[in-house]
């Protein structure tokens, strides 16, 4: 297994340390335990950028790298938003309605990757506009944790503004790529093999 794909995996395997951070009540402050689950997140998500990165350069590209690597990402955004429900129930009205739009186009384009993979032999890599909205889905993650740290004032601990901002920007470009997606590959839906 190659760098990359080792990444991908280290990514997999910090789903739980994250979820246990984000959701088991640990004997420290909010603030701390706020910075030490951002800090988890936003260094498990640099692999994503990190492993593409070392992939492209060095030509260690693999079919596995390419399935893998987006469902790494969606492992872990999955179980953030899953644990930003259970955690934070001030924004649970309106962020249940994001995460479902997340999760209902993660499980359509998977599914659309392995009808392709299966007709046409085809493993469909992560395209620009699926990886602006993976990071617009990471940088909402890590407002929702940081919002009452690098804004202690109102009207954002009131409001939660910088929350509910990039929870929309979140739904907008997940329903965008998820249409792209759509759109290009919906031919091999239809196809007999």
């Amino acid at each position: 297994m190659n760098l990359p794909n080792k990444l991908t995996m280290f990514r997999i395997f910090m789903v739980p340390v994250f979820l246990v951070l984000l959701c088991v009540p640990l004997p420290i402050g909010d603030t701390a335990l706020r910075l030490i689950t951002a800090a988890v997140f936003a260094v498990t998500s640099l692999t994503d950028m990190i492993d593409g990165k070392i992939a492209r350069k060095y030509n260690l590209i693999t079919d596995f790298g390419k399935f893998m690597d987006p469902l790494a990402d969606k492992f872990l955004v999955m179980a953030a938003m899953l644990g930003i429900l259970v955690k934070f129930d001030y924004l649970r009205p309106v962020f249940v309605w994001a995460a479902v739009i997340v999760i209902f186009r993660e499980f359509a384009v998977t599914s659309l990757r392995l009808v392709c993979a299966q007709k046409a032999g085809q493993v469909i890599a992560a395209a620009w506009l699926g990886k602006v909205k993976t990071t617009t889905q990471m940088i909402c993650i890590l407002a929702i944790l940081l919002e009452p740290v690098i804004l202690p004032f109102k009207p954002f601990t009131e409001w939660h503004l910088l929350s509910y901002v990039t929870i929309a920007v979140m739904a907008v470009m997940t329903v965008w790529s998820g249409a792209d997606y759509m759109k290009q590959y919906w031919p091999y839906i239809g196809e007999t093999k």
